[in-house]
């Protein structure tokens, strides 16, 4: 088989793997936590499964398991490096900001347009704790499958496939239809999980780790379970009562911490470029 006809392989194999695992993940943590509000949901003790199944999915893709050669193949393809703190910090700053610009895009987006609002399950009959555990679960399965998945696993094979920079947009394309099976094939919700994906998946392309993408994915994915999507509902059109105070504020929002994240995520490529001439870009584990 010819060298480019393995890349192909090697890329078609990993974007099906990243399907599969993100929609597996998400199935076993559906199927937890519906037994445990079944079962009254005063105790959120779906937590403890699926914080072992995490750990099991990790360790494997980390190449903990499995042959040498097996473990040092999928060691690379996860890419789970320490970073310096410097890299790691700027990093973060970059994915937090681009989160608060892109929380300020969806509600602004949504009063522009009627959009199908993201399905929650239906938590505030069940006890506090309960929920705000049961949120921060679904938030860490979700940024880790995803992470491991589309910016480890698959960005990697895109990358050694030769695509260089264009696999970020590449990565960001595949992972639409899995968005919109939720969401709906709109175009505002397609553009939201575009910027999103696409920062996320630039952030782990100049640091050559899904470190930083998992943190800020996670407190991403709990601002939007907790705070965002819940109002979605309530939220009137401009179109019926004007633009109001809290639009522009909104909008101010996504242009300021937008405009901050992009300057982060400069001063962050500056950072890693320089952390990779001296070889200081951490370890991979």
């Amino acid at each position: 088989m010819s060298e480019r006809a393995d890349a192909v392989l090697r890329v078609v194999w990993t974007g099906c793997f990243a399907v599969i695992l993100t929609a597996a993940i998400s199935l076993v943590w559906g199927v937890l936590l519906t037994l445990n509000l079944r079962t009254g949901g005063a105790f959120p003790w779906a937590v403890a499964p699926m914080a072992l199944v995490l750990w099991m999915v990790w360790t494997f893709l980390g190449g903990r398991w499995g042959l040498p050669r097996s473990q040092a193949a999928r060691r690379r393809l996860l890419r789970s490096r320490r970073l310096p703190r410097p890299v790691l910090f700027w990093a973060l700053a970059a994915g937090l900001l681009w989160m608060g610009s892109l929380a300020g895009l969806w509600i602004v987006l949504h009063r522009l347009m009627p959009v199908q609002t993201n399905p929650l399950p239906a938590l505030s009959e069940y006890p506090a704790v309960t929920g705000v555990v049961a949120l921060a679960m679904a938030s860490i399965s979700g940024a880790v499958s995803e992470e491991a998945a589309y910016r480890g696993y698959f960005l990697s094979a895109l990358e050694r496939a030769g695509l260089g920079r264009s696999a970020v947009l590449l990565a960001a394309l595949v992972m639409a239809p899995q968005h919109a099976l939720s969401q709906g094939f709109v175009w505002p919700n397609m553009l939201f999980y575009f910027l999103f994906d696409g920062m996320q998946g630039a952030i782990t392309f100049v640091t050559r780790s899904i470190r930083p993408g998992i943190a800020t994915h996670t407190i991403g994915l709990f601002v939007f379970f907790y705070f965002i999507w819940p109002r979605d509902a309530g939220r009137t059109l401009i179109s019926a009562s004007g633009p109001d105070l809290w639009f522009w504020v909104r909008l101010g929002q996504t242009a300021v911490c937008g405009a901050l994240s992009l300057a982060a995520f400069t001063y962050l490529t500056r950072l890693a470029r320089e952390a990779r001439a001296k070889n200081d870009l951490g370890e991979i584990c």
